[in-house]
């Protein structure tokens, strides 16, 4: 029971005697510190340009900081176990403002859609920046967290399978673009040694994957569908699946992991919401690109929340609006920056596309594998 449990939380490492197992031996960078950062922003401005054009998005500022009592902040997932920075803000305030940095702008950006005024079909996309300090620092988990952070409105017959899997899909081209795009830009990018993404995902529930595998725990799972799918899009992340355990736990409050669906042989399944992973030759392992679903309604919002015992949240803002269809129906997503580096440019480490913390352990091991971290 106890590692089940410990499964849920999530796909990080928990030591660095287990980092130094999977890193490569035989690395070497295909760009030069200098050529990584211009094949960086190339791809960055391309995702942006081509994801707000599929998806009929504009790009907005996002908040680093929210004040606590708002309820804004993401967080993660809804077992309470990653908490955000806090720190009280405002010289001179009697009562300053408990702020919190961000973790991720989930329910910011859902509320923000009103602000901006966004029509059916028309939404936002963000240049997101958050901490997220409770991680385990590894090859692809670290504090420091960049996404674009995505939200667009729906409609009531939108909320479906078919809606989600055809967004998913546009995503999914940006992406594999975005790989064409890096390699027409650094030709030795197409190394025979790492395979290019295929053109299309496969789609499978958790359900089904539990049915596949069902005596391997779930990153097991996952790694072993990834090893004969190179690229998937993981349906129904957050309710019990058969096992009575979900695929993993999801926070109750943005994607609605509760909705009943039907798969094509006519079972019935749960949830409007997934994840996209793929294969990452470099560094032999499960690598996750971005969560998305398309989120709760009053309704759904209260089911979860019961089911997580969260009831207590209600009277929070964002909890209200919701309440009270204040704001709109939407879909949306976070697709991590970095990690989307990591896997194009060919690297085996996050700190060669990113700047942040790292403990002196996992510095030395990566010395030591010829991967130059940035500082």
């Amino acid at each position: 029971m106890g590692n089940k449990q410990a499964d849920l939380a999530g796909p990080g490492i928990s030591t660095y005697d287990e980092v130094a197992k999977i890193l490569p031996r035989d690395y070497s960078s295909l760009l030069t510190p200098k050529e990584t950062m211009k094949a960086l922003f190339g791809v960055k401005n391309y995702i942006e340009e081509n994801l707000c054009r599929e998806l009929n998005l504009n790009m907005v500022q996002v908040p680093l900081i929210v004040d606590r009592e708002s309820g804004v902040n993401d967080m993660l997932d809804r077992d309470g176990s990653r908490t955000p920075v806090e720190f009280p803000c405002g010289l001179g305030l009697e009562r300053p403002i408990e702020a919190q940095v961000v973790q991720a702008a989930t329910k910011w950006k859902r509320m923000a859609l009103k602000t901006f005024d966004c029509e059916i079909g028309e939404g936002i996309c963000t240049d997101m920046k958050a901490i997220r300090k409770d991680y385990f620092l590894d090859h692809d988990h670290s504090a420091y967290v960049d996404q674009w952070d995505w939200e667009k409105v729906i409609t009531a017959d939108q909320r479906n399978l078919d809606f989600l899997t055809e967004t998913v899909r546009r995503i999914w081209k940006v992406m594999t673009g975005a790989e064409e795009f890096a390699q027409d830009m650094f030709p030795q990018l197409k190394d025979p040694r790492y395979p290019s993404l295929p053109k299309e995902l496969t789609f499978i529930h958790a359900e089904d994957i539990l049915e596949m595998y069902p005596d391997l725990p779930r990153k097991q799972r996952e790694t072993r569908l990834i090893q004969e799918c190179p690229a998937v899009f993981i349906y129904g992340i957050g309710w019990p699946l058969a096992d009575g355990y979900p695929h993993e736990l999801r926070a109750a409050d943005y994607d609605d992991w509760v909705t009943e669906t039907e798969s094509k042989d006519g079972r019935v399944m749960h949830g409007l919401n997934g994840d996209i992973l793929v294969w990452n030759h470099v560094t032999k392992r499960r690598h996750e690109l971005t969560s998305m679903g398309v989120r709760v309604t009053r309704e759904t919002l209260l089911q979860q929340l019961e089911m997580s015992g969260q009831m207590d949240l209600v009277d929070q803002p964002y909890h209200q609006a919701i309440l009270n269809d204040e704001i709109p129906l939407s879909i949306g997503g976070g697709i991590g920056q970095s990690r989307v580096f990591m896997l194009l440019l060919r690297k085996a480490h996050l700190g060669e596309v990113g700047v942040t913390v790292w403990p002196r352990e996992l510095r030395e091991i990566c010395t030591e594998r010829n991967i130059h971290v940035l500082q």
